[in-house]
């Protein structure tokens, strides 16, 4: 009995997961931030216009939402190891194919198929949480692999252009895009299902199993159906709960925030204080350094709080209220912003590191509250939902920054979208709550 309940001093084969995990996370993100960072050779190659560029960023955002509402299925289906190795698999020769295209619609069919394919990502990784790790540990878990994000959006402006430089703008798709390769050969010689895995030993497998039957049922999780593979994997069924919508709808007004710091932070950078180049990189890093420990800080308190005698629910709950209310003072960046651009760094790097919290939370709630054979497709839901989102919110910048632009007012469309960005969280969570305002009974 002592050493089902203390895994880790025999047996910690779980981080193992985590950590191939994170690396595949940290993969995605570089392989799709590489055309952002080679944009000016790339116009200069093609003559592109800002219409051209925009297509392409277009086609991967669209064939990413559509890949995410279908590969949750095939992940389901296939389970997690084939599943994962087959996304890494064909998003890399997706990313080096970009090395050979030879026209404008060669790279928006080369995005189209990095987005549907780099798809993947997440919807296997949740599932592979839900297999290897309790309730409990989950959202720290979830955490530390979703800070992969933050350093694949780190290291690559700290690579690839020096990539570029030395061999070209092509080398540098190679290799980026290559190291998936390597990847699926350590995923395959140590990853699979605790109950097959050889390396886990019986202690920690014996803890995975007794915190799951201890926890399935008790926070009002989806029941597993082992009916027909039609019911078990319907949509239709699935959104026939509230908890689905409840997740849905949190990532549909949630994740826009985070790509719109993704793609305007540059801008807003330059705009307020004429920051373009190499002279970005440091605060730049600074935000998504600030991201990554939020990402896994996010993770440790919901963890904190469970293991301090409150209910999964509870304490999910009370940790996203508490990350939605430190997104809230980002309202204030543009014009704190005015005292000085570390003013605006810091409390965007804030939010930045609040959305991460709330992300591994969000996540979370899946594996809380659904069977695993159907973690990946209502991950991939709500990733389609945030993706739409994203697009939307890409379109709402670019009306407004066009609109106050003219005016000689830019300044006024950033506190706007900042204003979006700082209250969507608090929105989004009062939506949930009144979705799933306590657990369910048994």
């Amino acid at each position: 009995m002592v050493e089902t309940l203390k895994p880790a001093v025999n047996s910690k084969y779980r981080w193992v997961i985590c950590g191939l995990l994170f690396f595949a996370t940290t993969i995605n993100y570089l392989d799709r931030a590489v055309i952002s960072l080679l944009k000016s050779y790339l116009e200069r190659d093609f003559h592109w216009t800002e219409s051209d560029y925009s297509n392409i960023v277009v086609a991967f955002q669209l064939t990413y939402a559509i890949g995410l509402l279908l590969i949750g299925r095939v992940i389901d289906r296939t389970g997690t190891k084939t599943g994962y190795a087959v996304s890494i698999f064909l998003w890399s020769i997706a990313a080096v194919g970009h090395a050979f295209v030879q026209t404008t619609g060669g790279f928006i069919l080369a995005r189209a198929a990095l987005g549907v394919s780099e798809a993947g990502n997440f919807p296997a990784a949740i599932k592979a949480v839900a297999e290897w790790f309790p309730k409990k540990e989950r959202a720290l878990a979830t955490g530390i692999f979703n800070a992969g994000t933050n350093v694949g959006a780190i290291l690559a402006p700290l690579t690839v252009p020096l990539i570029a430089e030395l061999w070209g703008w092509k080398m540098a798709f190679i290799l980026t895009g290559s190291i998936g390769f390597l990847w699926i050969i350590v995923w395959y010689i140590y990853y699979e299902v605790p109950g097959r895995q050889k390396r886990l030993s019986q202690s920690e497998l014996q803890y995975i199993q007794d915190e799951e039957s201890t926890a399935t049922g008790t926070a009002g999780s989806i029941p597993s159906q082992s009916n027909s593979q039609n019911e078990n994997d319907s949509w239709l069924r699935l959104l026939g709960y509230r908890q689905t919508w409840a997740f849905i709808l949190g990532k549909f007004l949630t994740d826009p925030v985070w790509w719109f710091y993704l793609f305007w932070l540059p801008a807003f950078l330059k705009a307020q204080y004429s920051l373009e180049g190499t002279a970005i990189a440091l605060p730049v890093a600074l935000v998504y350094t600030l991201a990554a420990v939020g990402s896994v800080a996010g993770g440790w308190l919901p963890l904190y709080f469970t293991n301090g005698g409150w209910t999964v629910f509870r304490a999910r709950k009370t940790a996203m209220f508490i990350y939605a209310c430190c997104a809230v003072p980002v309202v204030f960046a543009s014009k704190l912003g005015q005292l000085g651009m570390w003013w605006a760094i810091f409390i965007i790097g804030v939010a930045a590191a609040a959305h991460q919290a709330w992300s591994a939370n969000m996540y979370t709630t899946v594996s809380d509250k659904f069977p695993k054979e159907k973690v990946a497709s209502v991950t991939g839901m709500g990733g389609m939902a945030g993706a739409l989102g994203g697009m939307l919110i890409a379109k709402l910048a670019g009306m407004l920054f066009d609109h106050f632009k003219a005016l000689g007012q830019l300044n006024t469309g950033y506190a706007i979208m900042f204003l979006i960005c700082g209250i969507a969280y608090v929105i989004a969570w009062l939506i949930m709550h009144m979705l799933v305002p306590r657990p369910p009974r048994p």
